[in-house]
C-alpha cells in the first residue's frame, strides 16, 4: 500500500461514520497530513452541516501548518454553493498546497469543477487513489445521479428448498430468519431511504418496516395497493414513518400519501420517477415474491441479499430466482443461516462489491 493509499483508506474509514446520517449527500472522509503525520481529520456527519474537508481543517490546532500539508479526501471537493459554501474555496483560502482525491464527483454541479478550480489556483491535485473503493462507498449517490433512479437492493429469506412462505390467506408468516439475521435486515433498512412491499405482504404479514432493532431513522415506507383495499389498521399506516400508497384510484380526499400510477403500463419506471423526484436515493424491496421477481425480470436492481434458512417447507410460495449467469455472488455465514449477496455481473458505474 502506498502512502497516498494509506491516507485515503483512513478517509474511507472516517466516511463510513456517516452511513445512516448523510443522505441525500454522499459519505465523505478527509485527512490532513504534514510530514507523514495526521494533524487533522473529519467526515461529513449530516446533510446540511459542514463537509468533511471543513471538519478536517477545523480540527487542526495550528492553522499555519496547513500551508505545509496535504489534504486527502475520498470525494472531489465541491465547487458550488449548496447548503454550505464551496469546499474548494476554503482549501484555496487556507493555502493548502496539495490535495489527493479518491474519486471525482458524479453530481452535475461538481463533476470535475472542484478539481479544476484547485488546479487553477496552483494547487497540486492527484485524482484516482483507491478510486474503486471510493466509488463503492457512494454507490447510492452515483446511481441516483447517473441513472436518475434510486440504488435498488432486493432482500428476501428463503427455505432450504426455495420457498419464502407457506400458501396461506391468513395467519402469521413462517419465520425463516434468525434473531441475528433479523437484526441485519433492520440494519439494511437504516441504510436505505425507502422500503417497498406489495399488497399481499402488507396484508398478510402486517410489517411495520421500521428499524426498531437497529440504530437509525426509519425509511420512507412504500406499498402498492392498486384498488385501495388495504385496511387502515395495518402497521404500515401508523405514524412511525412517512408512508406512500401507489394506487390507480383517485383518493376520496386529498392526501400527499397517495400516488396515482397508470397500471395499464409498467409501474416500476413510474415508481422510479416518483422516488427520483422525492430525492430518495436508495430503495430496499422486501416483498413479496412477485414484486421482487418483477424487479429482477426488468433488470432493475443493484444488489440482492438472500438469506438461506436450513428449514425445509416442501411446498408454498416459491422464492424469486436470479439467473446465475447474470450475477456475481459472495457469501456470509450467520450461525445457522447463509446470507448470499448478489450483484449483476456487468454492474453499473463500477459500484459493485
Amino acid at each position: 500500500m502506498t502512502k497516498d493509499e494509506k491516507y485515503i483508506s483512513r478517509c474511507l474509514q472516517l466516511a463510513r461514520n456517516g452511513l445512516c446520517t448523510t443522505a441525500p449527500n454522499p459519505m465523505v472522509g478527509a485527512v490532513i497530513v504534514r510530514k507523514d503525520t495526521i494533524i487533522g481529520e473529519g467526515y461529513h456527519i449530516r446533510c446540511g452541516e459542514s463537509h468533511a474537508e471543513v471538519n478536517a481543517i477545523r480540527s487542526v490546532k495550528d492553522e499555519s501548518l496547513l500551508k505545509e500539508s496535504t489534504l486527502y479526501v475520498s470525494l472531489e471537493p465541491c465547487s458550488h454553493y449548496g447548503k454550505t459554501p464551496p469546499c474548494a474555496d476554503l482549501i484555496i483560502e487556507k493555502g493548502i498546497p496539495k490535495v489527493v482525491v479518491g474519486c471525482m464527483d458524479p453530481f452535475s454541479l461538481v463533476a470535475g469543477r472542484g478539481i479544476d478550480k484547485l488546479r487553477q489556483a496552483g494547487i497540486e491535485v492527484t485524482v484516482g487513489v483507491l478510486e474503486e473503493e471510493c466509488r463503492r462507498l457512494i454507490k447510492h449517490f452515483i446511481i441516483f445521479n447517473t441513472q436518475r433512479r434510486p440504488y435498488i437492493t432486493l432482500k428476501w429469506a428463503e427455505s432450504a428448498d426455495g420457498f419464502i412462505d407457506i400458501n396461506r390467506t391468513e395467519g402469521k408468516p413462517i419465520v425463516l430468519s434468525s434473531p441475528l439475521t433479523g437484526m441485519v435486515v433492520h440494519k439494511k433498512r437504516a441504510e436505505h431511504d425507502a422500503i417497498l412491499v406489495g399488497r399481499r405482504t402488507a396484508l398478510l404479514d402486517n410489517p411495520s418496516l421500521t428499524t426498531r432493532n437497529w440504530y437509525g431513522k426509519n425509511p420512507v415506507r412504500l406499498v402498492i395497493d392498486k384498488d385501495l383495499t388495504l385496511p387502515s389498521h395495518l402497521s404500515l399506516f401508523n405514524e412511525e414513518a412517512p408512508t406512500y400508497i401507489f394506487t390507480q384510484k383517485e383518493p376520496l380526499h386529498s392526501d400527499a400519501g397517495f400516488v396515482c400510477l397508470n397500471f395499464g403500463c409498467d409501474i416500476l419506471p413510474q415508481i422510479m420517477e416518483f422516488l427520483y423526484e422525492k430525492k430518495l436515493q436508495s430503495l430496499l424491496v422486501e416483498g413479496g415474491s412477485m414484486l421482487l421477481q418483477s424487479f429482477i425480470d426488468s433488470d432493475l436492481w443493484d444488489e440482492a441479499y438472500i438469506e438461506q434458512s436450513p428449514i425445509f417447507l416442501k411446498e408454498g410460495v416459491a422464492a424469486p430466482t436470479i439467473q446465475k449467469k447474470y450475477f456475481k455472488e459472495s457469501e456470509r455465514y450467520f450461525g445457522r443461516d447463509f446470507l448470499h449477496a448478489c450483484y449483476p455481473q456487468a454492474h453499473r458505474q463500477n459500484t459493485s462489491d
